[in-house]
């Protein structure tokens, strides 16, 4: 009899553990905005721990309707889930053991050794790519991040456009055409190019020896110490809501302390325009401006630098304004405190010899403090996509900026 009831004990035990209270998440809202799907994360550790999960278990994410809810655990063991709170408002979410539905990939990349080590990533609307080192090796000079424009998709587009351009056998074709036939040669590369907009979008957007997109650099007075290509690169994280990668540069001397390393952790999350990018400097000795830099390639095109509500804004003309590409909206928006925005202009010798022909940049400068991070956001827009105009785009970056500084509230229950 005392068996029985000992065996009876335990499985009243395993059961009560099989079915544990849900976890409830509250997303409290404080601003006048409407919060739409931003990300929240919470830990997985903690999730486990009150669910009394095994390590095989598998959990889901459920709105106030009961609807699922996709999610991803991320490499540094978060739940990470999209939101959405009205203003002034608090939602729920539940979080209970379950089979959770198959989730479209919207964020994703990938390293490109057979395109001089890329590394190009995506979501849902938009795309970019960083430069490795055998770009480098080939002293072709492109320090910035690229921006590729997006539309007409949300599915994923960058692996293919890869591997239409570096196809090796239409490769040989066009080389063996140029010989006997340009303008075949021609006509060919263009229906393979990612230059060309074959309906979802293209690359026109021009880098060269800038900060591109939104690179971040340390400086002097006026002096950028401009990043080069990365060094080694190791992709963290790979949908199917958020890319995550880290980048290590090389060493530069920097006002005397030799030695320097840039390490970036950049991360995109599903349904959102901006990068989060955290910078840190190894073995730098003493605090000193670094800047977020956007790339002008008209010197009186159209920028917003508002250093007191933490935003920057370029409409760049694409690398061929008159092939009817639309344009590019550019953007930078900062949690922190910044302490200055501007414009800075090269001179015509810089402008002709050093720098590709850009006019200059467009500079958020903050200071940064050794063994410390520097985080911000940067992206992009297109006005062939779902951002039309200059005003639609400057709202955008100004309201995420807003958003940066008022962040949602996440508690546990």
């Amino acid at each position: 009899m005392k068996k029985y009831f000992l065996l009876l004990a335990t499985a009243f035990a395993f059961l009560a553990c099989a079915e544990s209270t849900p976890v409830t998440i509250k997303v409290t809202n404080s601003t006048a905005l409407e919060r739409s799907g931003e990300m929240v994360e919470v830990s997985m550790g903690d999730i486990v721990a009150k669910l009394q999960l095994a390590d095989t278990a598998q959990i889901v994410v459920l709105d106030q309707d009961g609807a699922q809810v996709p999610y991803q655990i991320t490499y540094d063991e978060k739940v990470i889930f999209p939101v959405n709170v009205k203003a002034n408002a608090t939602a729920s979410y539940t979080i209970k053991a379950g089979t959770p539905e198959a989730f479209s990939v919207k964020a994703c990349g990938r390293y490109y050794p057979e395109r001089v080590d890329d590394v190009a990533w995506e979501n849902d609307l938009v795309a970019f790519r960083t430069y490795g080192p055998a770009l480098q090796a080939n002293n072709e000079r492109a320090f910035g991040y690229d921006i590729w424009t997006k539309y007409n998709t949300t599915e994923p587009v960058v692996e293919a456009r890869y591997a239409s351009e570096l196809n090796p056998e239409t490769k040989a074709k066009i080389a063996e055409l140029r010989k006997t036939d340009p303008e075949a040669a021609k006509q060919l590369y263009q229906s393979v190019s990612y230059h060309v907009d074959h309906g979802n979008g293209l690359d026109c957007y021009k880098v060269g020896p800038t900060l591109g997109g939104g690179a971040a650099a340390l400086m002097s007075g006026d002096t950028i110490f401009y990043p080069y290509c990365y060094k080694t690169q190791e992709i963290l994280d790979n949908g199917p809501l958020r890319f995550t990668v880290k980048l290590t540069y090389n060493p530069l001397t920097v006002k005397g302390d030799s030695n320097v390393i840039e390490s970036r952790l950049i991360s995109l999350d599903a349904g959102q325009y901006m990068n989060k990018t955290v910078v840190s400097y190894s073995n730098l000795k003493a605090a000193m401006p670094v800047a977020t830099g956007i790339v002008l390639h008209e010197p009186d095109g159209e920028v917003v630098a508002d250093a007191a509500n933490g935003y920057i804004t370029y409409v760049d003309p694409t690398d061929n304004a008159a092939n009817s590409n639309g344009k590019i909206f550019v953007g930078a928006a900062f949690p922190a405190s910044i302490n200055d925005a501007k414009v800075i202009l090269f001179s015509e010798k810089e402008k002709k010899e050093e720098r590709g022909g850009a006019d200059g940049h467009v500079l958020a400068i903050s200071e940064y403090t050794p063994g410390s991070d520097y985080t911000y956001y940067w992206g992009s827009a297109w006005s062939k996509a779902a951002i039309k105009d200059a005003a639609a785009w400057n709202a955008y970056v100004a309201q995420f900026a807003q958003q940066l500084r008022s962040p949602l509230t996440v508690t546990m229950q």
